[in-house]
């Protein structure tokens, strides 16, 4: 599933007219590029959420034949559900054995999804997080296994802590989940919520992993200078 339903406030004034995730770097928008991304490590099913300016991205879709992939459209355009509502919303695409996917539309990464799946299989969790060791306002907090404990905003000093360490590791997510089917049973959540707030609640009873990949490219693009600095990175 890739996350497209966002306003897009930091890009402004581009997306006072258009989706964030049709966003352009080097002549190819966000959601192409982590289309063909995903792709690469074959990837060829897709649930893509939308709610602002939704038809440009259906019409971008249709355009160029969903690029060769099965693609259904989660609506949002009632309403903004967030990572944890969206995905709740879309949970009757993303039902099976196997484990998917999730990842936000304005991330570009050149992360090995294929090293981060066998991961996420070898510890048998419930969900794996990317992670990194960047500056962030927000981090996950892992014990020395990479198993997620908490939370905290180092700009607020708010603190949410689900499971007791002596020492917390601070990781950046990096808007990139492996979640296993599962979960939704365990969602009791309704309506609008994070994604972040289930991982909370369910890291002290299930295993949470981080997956570290300090050394790969990550950029948020969520920023008009952000878009300069991909361009650098990603042709």
């Amino acid at each position: 599933m890739i996350f497209a339903a966002g306003l897009g406030t930091r890009l402004k004034p581009f997306t006072e007219n258009h989706p964030k995730a049709l966003a352009v770097v080097n002549n190819k928008p966000l959601l192409q590029r982590n289309i063909e991304y995903l792709k690469s490590f074959g990837v060829d099913e897709f649930v893509i959420n939308v709610h602002h300016f939704p038809q440009q991205i259906i019409s971008f879709l249709k355009e160029h034949d969903n690029f060769g992939s099965n693609i259904t459209i989660s609506d949002e355009t009632n309403a903004l559900l967030e990572t944890g509502g969206g995905l709740k919303k879309a949970a009757a695409y993303l039902t099976g054995d196997e484990p998917f996917l999730v990842m936000n539309v304005d991330m570009l990464t050149n992360l090995d999804i294929s090293k981060m799946i066998a991961f996420h299989k070898a510890n048998k969790s419930l969900a794996t997080l990317a992670i990194t060791e960047r500056t962030t306002s927000r981090y996950f907090l892992f014990n020395k296994k990479n198993e997620l404990c908490g939370w905290k905003n180092i700009k607020t000093n708010e603190e949410k802590i689900s499971k007791k360490e002596n020492d917390f590791i601070p990781k950046a997510f990096s808007g990139i989940h492996i979640i296993e089917p599962e979960i939704f049973k365990l969602i009791k959540r309704e309506g609008k919520f994070s994604m972040v707030e289930v991982y909370l609640e369910l890291c002290a009873r299930h295993t949470i992993m981080g997956f570290d990949h300090s050394s790969d490219i990550l950029i948020d693009v969520g920023k008009p200078e952000s878009i300069t600095k991909a361009e650098s990175l990603f042709l």
